[in-house]
């Protein structure tokens, strides 16, 4: 990963910086000290951190509309919502910010984005990775995994993220197993189902034709259902509610105004939930677990909706789903929930639906069987069913218009001795050469044109060989931008809408 850019959910610690977890209290909490696990094995394969990326509060939510930071919007539609809670991670993979981003999976977290925006996202095996240096949500539920726009990226990240780590208790002590050298073997003896039942109800026809097409594409006519699926939703719900409220109990107690309200009131009931209730809950995950395994002891991998719908328009609080009215937040992770509760690897795969938004097909496999996912994802790439389509950004709107300051002005930064020339293509992409320089690291300068439709952000230099190559990226209305998350820090920063 010599050079390639990676950002991850500002959940992961990142040395010298607060851990935000999408939060306000967070924001005055000392830096941390080192690296979380995730993001110092990418960095020892050679990957430049560029960002941290926005989020749910503290992880609870499917819609990344984050109080304090703003919505992440989805880069097909800025109207719409990302998902969440990993929506900065889906959002910026998406728009072609970066090939890669790290989110974290309690209820479908990385899938659900994933979906809406129209990327591939893994939630691996529970345990399969190092948690550690990541701001917990729910303990025995939460996991980490890859987001990127092909199949060989997801596959190539968790091959570098995999490993025993005793500084997570429940990393697993399984050895790194590459997938990658395996992609390309034969999926012809997989025994490959449909999920019926719940998972074909309560859907879009748009995305229950997604999984058909992808079932056509992959021979898998048989069809199997998994028992009290509702109730596996309802249990995930109670310890995902107790579990988060008893990591900010204290912080409820003295300071509820400083949480985002819809979190809090969430936080406020998980902390009255019974203990009956938890127990009964954990009781029947063991319960689900094994009805689940007796499913996959007959098949390999199961195909079903990752999302019910394509993504929802922002602020949208219910929606009509097969001639019924749902509440948005909770059942667009109705088809996710299940497989994080029992802690079963899945992947969503992006299907675009002609003229439409992308929605996600899920891929889930028993425990420790993510090669047998890649494996099937990346021939339904190669054969094109399964894509991350091309999302059109402020650059590509820009070009051909003829822009005179958008076309090979110069942008100068403060202090005044730096500066650098931009020279749009056809294509409308930016080409860089440093005036004078070299450019200083640790800054982020502002620049811009005067009258241009257009601001531009110079965020971090590396020096390569004989050049120095410069992150950018533009601001434009209803646009993304990297907002630096400090005053000083340009190497990590922050997916927020520009409004």
């Amino acid at each position: 990963l010599a050079g390639v850019p990676f950002a991850v959910k500002n959940l992961f610690a990142v040395a010298g910086l607060p851990t935000l977890a999408g939060s306000k209290i967070n924001a005055e909490r000392p830096p941390a000290l080192r690296d979380a696990a995730a993001v110092a094995a990418l960095r020892r394969a050679g990957a430049v951190l560029v960002g941290a990326l926005n989020m749910d509060e503290y992880a609870f939510g499917f819609t990344t509309e984050n109080t304090h930071y703003g919505a992440t919007r989805n880069p097909h539609d800025p109207d719409r919502m990302a998902g969440g809670s990993s929506g900065g991670s889906a959002a910026a993979v998406a728009a072609g910010l970066v090939p890669l981003a790290l989110g974290s999976d309690t209820n479908g977290s990385i899938r659900v984005p994933a979906s809406l925006c129209g990327v591939f996202g893994l939630k691996p095996t529970y345990g399969r990775l190092s948690r550690a240096g990541a701001a917990l949500f729910s303990f025995s539920l939460d996991h980490i995994g890859p987001l990127a726009r092909a199949v060989r990226d997801v596959a190539l990240a968790f091959d570098l993220l995999q490993g025993p780590d005793s500084a997570d208790p429940v990393c697993s002590q399984r050895p790194v197993e590459r997938v990658l050298p395996h992609l390309g073997a034969s999926i012809a003896d997989l025994r490959i189902a449909v999920a019926d039942g719940y998972f074909a109800e309560d859907a879009a026809p748009e995305a229950l034709e997604a999984v058909e097409r992808v079932a056509r594409a992959l021979g898998a006519e048989r069809r199997v259902n998994f028992p009290q699926v509702p109730l596996a939703g309802a249990a995930a719900s109670i310890i995902t509610h107790a579990e988060g409220s008893n990591v900010h109990l204290e912080d409820l107690r003295i300071r509820p105004d400083d949480f985002d309200p819809m979190t809090r009131d969430r936080f406020l009931a998980g902390a009255l939930v019974p203990g009956a209730w938890l127990v009964q809950a954990r009781r029947f995950r063991r319960w689900f677990r094994e009805r689940a395994l007796e499913v996959f002891a007959q098949v390999d991998l199961v195909l079903t909706p990752t999302t019910p719908f394509a993504a929802p328009p922002i602020g949208q609080a219910r929606s009509t789903v097969a001639g019924r009215e749902v509440f948005t937040r909770a059942h667009v992770g109705a088809f996710t929930r299940p497989w994080s509760f029992i802690g079963f690897p899945a992947m969503s795969l992006p299907v675009q639906q002609p003229g439409g938004l992308p929605l996600g097909v899920q891929l889930v496999a028993a425990p420790y069987n993510e090669a047998w996912i890649l494996r099937v994802a990346a021939a339904l790439e190669t054969d094109g069913v399964v894509a991350a389509p091309a999302v059109t950004d402020a650059r590509d709107d820009m070009a051909g218009r003829g822009d005179p300051e958008a076309t090979g002005c110069t942008f100068k930064s403060s202090p005044s001795k730096y500066s650098a020339r931009g020279t749009q293509t056809s294509a409308g992409k930016f080409t860089w050469k440093i005036r004078r320089g070299p450019y200083p690291s640790g800054r982020a300068k502002r620049l811009g044109c005067s009258g241009s439709p257009f601001r531009l952000y110079l965020t971090h230099s590396i020096f390569y060989s004989t050049r120095y190559i410069l992150f950018y990226t533009v601001e434009r209305t209803r646009n993304f931008n990297f907002n630096p998350l400090g005053r000083d820090s340009c190497t990590h920063q922050t997916l927020l809408p520009v409004r």
